[in-house]
């Protein structure tokens, strides 16, 4: 049976909706950056997420080509996720996403080498006749965090970050951000076939002792 991180590791993907703090270990990401409005009709975002899903489906079914990954086993591609930015903005201002900064990212097995990605990289250029080359390796260390389940649409995120940051008031937490901690988004749920009131995203925080 195929490896799923979100059923191996429920701790980080599948949170209850009241807020949380998680311990998160360092992984591995295909990454694409980018700036601008994640709803804009043929964006960059759209594109970026086309790139992700190209290089890492290739990776999954590697095992199906000459090219072997050591220590390779078969793995359920992990969801879609992104950090979100915004200049001079502590979180987020969901009114302005002409204004988002992200990086958009999809979870490696550990056993996936830079040069395995490498390769992926170059394969999916080829074979999907995309450009792949925006893709890149990234390593992220989120540390303490908080974090919750969200139910609903997007724009109703504010409403379960109040949430998130009375319980961090109440608990001598308070909000960590900077260049290398960002607000984090996880999505559960296919925006596409799905209702967006059925839609489920965890929202991640970094954090820290108050004092």
């Amino acid at each position: 049976m195929a490896f799923d991180f979100k059923k191996e590791y429920k701790e980080f993907y599948m949170p209850k909706n009241k807020p949380q703090i998680v311990d998160v270990p360092k992984a591995n990401y295909i990454a694409v950056r980018g700036t601008g409005d994640p709803n804009e009709e043929d964006g960059t975002y759209k594109k970026a997420i086309g790139i992700l899903y190209s290089v890492a489906y290739t990776l999954k079914m590697s095992y199906k080509t000459d090219y072997r990954i050591e220590g390779f086993y078969e793995y359920v591609v992990p969801p879609l996720e992104g950090l979100w930015w915004q200049e001079n903005v502590e979180g987020v201002d969901y009114s302005n996403k002409a204004a988002f900064q992200w990086i958009s990212v999809i979870r490696l097995p550990d056993f996936v080498s830079k040069k395995d990605f490498e390769w992926a990289v170059e394969t999916a250029s080829q074979k999907k006749k995309m450009d792949c080359s925006p893709a890149e390796f990234f390593t992220l260390e989120e540390g303490l965090c908080v974090q919750i389940m969200h139910f609903g649409a997007y724009d109703d995120e504010p409403e379960t970050v109040a949430v998130m940051d009375k319980f961090l008031e109440e608990n001598g937490y308070e909000n960590d951000f900077s260049d290398e901690r960002r607000h984090h988004e996880i999505y559960m749920s296919d925006a596409r076939r799905t209702a967006p009131e059925k839609w489920k995203t965890v929202i991640r925080h970094p954090i820290k002792k108050k004092g």
